[in-house]
């Protein structure tokens, strides 16, 4: 019977640690926001269709890729509209060069975007999975603004950069060796 006691009072623990746990990565994730000199590595908002894009697509082409339903177009509204209401404003914001994350960074309304090709999706372009992660490290070990990066890419590529695999729209901020400092869930 006690050893039943001590499980219950360990899950309870556990269960009960966790959204605090939680709370202080999301209140770090905006220090490290406010603070600057970070990159805020963003997942794309809702694209429905899985992973990568259907044969023949063309980057160039959003019309042969998978793109933002309307839940992505809203959900990437909201998420600009809560960063501006934080007060966080972003020196600069690059995106792979993929419609979807291209969109989602416009949709943020944060300023201008550019595209940066060293994010392009790892899933699809797997054969150049280490170029483009060694070019995005580089990326952002080279960021020196005395301001906040964004990057808005895809989840695979920020798995391979920091380890952590985000949902649509959540953001990981990172420091100039990619680690993670935080990560801000997307508005629900």
């Amino acid at each position: 019977m006690s050893n039943r006691i001590v499980i219950v009072a360990l899950i309870l623990a556990v269960a009960l640690g966790a959204p605090a746990h939680a709370r202080a990565d999301e209140a770090a994730a905006w220090a490290a926001l406010r603070a600057g000199g970070h990159v805020a590595l963003m997942r794309h908002t809702d694209a429905p269709g899985g992973t990568g894009d259907p044969p023949g697509f063309k980057v160039e082409d959003c019309a042969t890729q998978r793109n933002l339903s309307d839940k992505g177009r809203t959900e990437a509204a909201a998420i600009g509209a809560r960063l501006k209401a934080e007060g966080i404003a972003f020196e600069t914001i690059r995106s792979s060069p993929w419609c979807r994350c291209m969109d989602t960074a416009r949709l943020l309304d944060m300023g201008p975007v550019e595209p940066a090709p060293t994010f392009g999706n790892v899933v699809v372009l797997r054969d150049q999975t280490e170029a483009l992660t060694q070019g995005a490290r580089a990326l952002i070990a080279d960021w020196q603004g005395a301001g906040t990066l964004l990057v808005v890419t895809h989840g695979a590529n920020i798995r391979a950069l920091t380890g952590v695999s985000p949902t649509t729209g959540e953001i990981v901020v990172v420091d100039t060796a990619s680690e993670a400092v935080g990560r801000i869930p997307p508005p629900r």
